[in-house]
């Protein structure tokens, strides 16, 4: 998988198309994140001594990884990305549109 926690994506498709956030989690078993804000969905939570909240609960539910295209940090646009193999075999991920390296 191309997208790691922590980057800031882009939503290019579905429901929240148009906006972006910051990846909170990667399962990449199931090719899927998850980011802040986007594709909230409700859970319904039982009164518990350990849980903090019951009740209806909102929160991030996992969308796939197709659905999300990577900003880069250097010239601020959605983009695809290459990887690049450096001289001390480093592999690191490059923008396509500015060919700067993400990492």
């Amino acid at each position: 998988m191309f997208i790691r926690k922590n980057d800031e994506v882009l939503i290019i498709s579905g429901d929240d198309r148009g906006s972006k956030g910051r990846v909170n989690r990667c399962i990449p078993r199931n090719n899927r994140v998850v980011v802040d804000g986007v594709n909230m969905g409700k859970r319904h939570m039982k009164p518990r001594p350990n849980i903090r909240q019951a009740g209806i609960i909102e929160r991030e539910a996992p969308i796939h990884v197709s659905k999300v295209m990577l900003i880069c940090s250097k010239c601020h646009k959605p983009t695809r990305v290459s990887y690049r193999i450096l001289e001390n075999k480093s592999k690191v991920r490059v923008c396509k549109e500015c060919h700067e390296v993400i990492d």
